[in-house]
């Protein structure tokens, strides 16, 4: 029988091999495996960090965009508003206008019939004028003789006296 050397067990080459092992895994951990661990956690927080900050910039966005649109609902009343109050203050100047109108026609007429009346009374005296100038003639002739200017009002103004009253 042959031996085999080569597929010996030695048990202190195990026990070296498994102590070498333990050695390079634990002088790996330190090395190696902390550093990526701790690399990694880093990296992590980065990502968690950006993501609490895109989720605190869309919160921010959105608190922006609720007001932003409060705002323009808001600007919309206020535009109504306004457009309400410019269609309310046209109306009102528009009925200030017709009335100043309606004021200054009314006033023309009154000044039309006072001057109407004016003239009337105007035509009225040169009227009278003319009678006592006619009636003036007529009498002096009737009398053959000349009136003095006080006999002369009276004998008038009781003529247009009577004269008034028959048209009356």
């Amino acid at each position: 029988m042959q031996t085999l050397d080569v597929i010996s067990v030695n048990l202190w080459q195990i026990l070296i091999s498994l102590i070498n092992l333990v050695l390079l895994f634990l002088i790996i951990k330190h090395f190696l495996f902390k550093p990526v661990k701790k690399m990694l956690a880093k990296r992590q927080s980065e990502i968690d960090e950006q993501y609490s900050a895109a989720a605190e910039a869309e919160k921010s966005a959105d608190k922006s965009r609720a007001l932003w649109q409060e705002k323009l609902s808001g600007a919309d009343e206020e535009a109504n508003a306004i457009i309400q109050k410019a269609t309310d203050n046209a109306k009102y100047r528009g009925e200030k206008l017709i009335a100043d109108a309606e004021e200054k026609a009314e006033s023309i007429i009154r000044i039309a019939k006072t001057e109407a009346e004016l003239e009337r009374k105007k035509a009225t005296e040169g009227i009278k004028r003319e009678i006592i100038e006619v009636s003036g003639a007529l009498t002096e002739k009737m009398l053959e003789r000349e009136i003095n200017n006080e006999d002369h009002r009276a004998l008038i103004d009781s003529f247009i006296e009577k004269i008034g009253e028959d048209n009356e």
